[in-house]
């Protein structure tokens, strides 16, 4: 991983290194609350969103962007904190990514970065956001971990579960990190993955919460709670 950033942005450089544009700002028009799809101008569906009524007029969300597994859809993605966003008051952005898997794992960073770019300006200009996470399950688990420390100057906590690696190619920021591995997991082994990928960053001086369970590539319900209180807390 790089600790270093160009000084300027473009978008062709930008994509390439993960770097994204969007910034929170105050809402400058009304969104709506619930589920939400969002389609591009073809009619194909870029996202899924879940918008929490608002607690006040004033009150503002923690933005929670949930990166799909490799063949996933976005609704998946929005499955891995559904049950808990009204609770904790997230609002949820659950992308599709543009083939079966995120760009990264394809080969590098590219079309995803733009449209995840593009997505979180919209929810920008229509939602008042506090916070912003990134996370994900599985590929989305890694893809999380690189765009977010990518971007730890909008990102200020990642969510990886089972996640594989992590490779942005420019780091930016210390978003703390919460990572959860099965002891048992077949699809992306724990030894090669998380308990290597976990040394690393703390050696790198992130703040990383980690927990083992017995298991496979899933998401335990006591992993989910766990998550959740780290997140909120």
């Amino acid at each position: 991983m790089s600790d270093s950033a160009p000084s300027h942005w473009d978008s062709a450089q930008g994509a390439r290194n993960g770097r994204l544009t969007a910034r929170r700002h105050p809402p400058v028009a009304p969104a709506p609350t619930g589920l939400v799809p969002m389609t591009g101008p073809d009619g194909d569906r870029l996202a899924l969103v879940y918008a929490p009524e608002p607690v006040t007029d004033a009150s503002a969300y923690r933005l929670v962007l949930l990166l799909h597994g490799a063949g996933g859809s976005g609704r998946q993605g929005l499955d891995l904190l559904f049950s808990v966003a009204d609770a904790h008051h997230l609002l949820l952005v659950a992308p599709e990514s543009s083939a079966a898997s995120w760009d990264l794992i394809a080969g590098g960073f590219g079309a995803d970065v733009g449209r995840i770019d593009a997505l979180l300006a919209t929810i920008f200009d229509g939602y008042p956001v506090r916070d912003v996470t990134f996370g994900g399950f599985s590929d989305g688990a890694s893809y999380a971990l690189s765009l977010g420390l990518a971007n730890g100057d909008l990102v200020d906590a990642v969510l990886a579960f089972s996640p594989g690696f992590a490779a942005p190619p420019v780091t930016h920021g210390q978003p703390r990190i919460f990572i959860s591995h099965g002891v048992d997991d077949r699809v992306l082994p724990i030894d090669v993955c998380s308990r290597r990928l976990v040394p690393h960053l703390r050696d790198r001086g992130y703040d990383v919460t980690y927990e083992e369970f017995p298991g496979g590539h899933d998401i335990p319900t006591p992993i989910r709670d766990s998550a959740t209180t780290w997140l909120t807390s």
